[in-house]
């Protein structure tokens, strides 16, 4: 819902322009954004057993999703959007709560030929995948897959124990797909530039970390090697779900082998179509 231009007085009512109702959840803008490109793919995810959850089920391709149904609600965010684009949730538990790691790690498969990857996303608003994100990584190589995490920013703040746990997964991944907010947090520095130095410090070699900018576009660090795109001048509509769009061209590009110059390229642009189209699209 949006725009406001500033919060409202607590007890008041603001009328807002534009609502709209959509699938989402870090994985599911993800997989929105590839069946929008046409690329195949598969969302592991779970849903709650009431009618929302049956609604969202039936949202995303049927051919390309495997549901777990919790017995519980189905999470619910609420995204308010500020004049600019810029965007804050408010999200009940339901279902993410009750996620259960061993119903994903048996829906693991071992990965198709050729390049594939295998992405974790909003791992930190499910409290028994934080707890087996680096299992679930080790699965994952095991099973032939290149792995790539968006773990979102924890709920609780950038605390020591999710500190510890940020570092563990990144010296897991091949690649760290992080914002610029989540970088400097994980960091514990506000400067962006010596932020994305003492990140990728922490890799190893042929891991890449990948730095979601927004209107600044994205970067991506390599064995030393910086690579940056500029994103495309844009009018804003709203930005839920940019960095999950950015994900999933990012990846796919990687996985077609056209390197990281022209994945970053990929990502910035079908990022920057989602967020300034309504309805919206993810590939020209």
């Amino acid at each position: 819902m949006g725009e406001i231009d500033g919060w409202p007085a607590v007890g008041t009512e603001i009328v807002v322009p534009r609502s709209e109702m959509r699938p989402g959840g870090s994985a599911g803008n993800t997989a929105l954004a590839l069946s929008g490109m046409g690329i195949a793919h598969r969302l592991v995810a779970s849903v709650g057993n009431d009618g929302m959850g049956k609604w969202l089920a039936e949202s995303f391709d049927a051919a390309c999703s495997t549901w777990v149904t919790d017995d519980s609600d189905t999470t619910i965010s609420v995204g308010i959007v500020h004049k600019g684009g810029d965007r804050v949730f408010f999200t009940a538990p339901g279902h993410l709560h009750h996620a259960r790691l061993d119903d994903l790690l048996a829906q693991i498969p071992a990965a198709p030929s050729g390049s594939s990857f295998a992405c974790i996303s909003g791992g930190f608003l499910m409290p028994s995948l934080v707890e087996g994100t680096s299992e679930l990584l080790r699965l994952l190589k095991r099973q032939g897959w290149q792995t790539a995490i968006d773990p979102g920013w924890p709920p609780e703040g950038w605390t020591a124990a999710n500190m510890a746990r940020s570092f563990e997964w990144l010296s897991l991944v091949d690649y760290a797909l992080l914002n610029a907010e989540e970088v400097k947090g994980l960091a514990e520095d506000d400067d962006l530039d010596a932020a994305i130095i003492k990140l990728s410090a922490r890799l190893g070699g042929g891991q890449t970390l990948v730095i979601k900018k927004g209107p600044d576009g994205a970067a991506a660090v390599r064995d030393g090697m910086l690579l940056s795109a500029k994103a495309p001048p844009v009018k804003v509509i709203d930005t839920v779900g940019a960095g999950d769009t950015f994900n999933a061209a990012f990846l796919a590009a990687l996985s077609r082998e056209e390197g990281g110059q022209a994945a970053l390229e990929h990502g910035v642009r079908a990022a920057s179509l989602a967020i300034s189209t309504f309805p919206r699209k993810y590939s020209a």
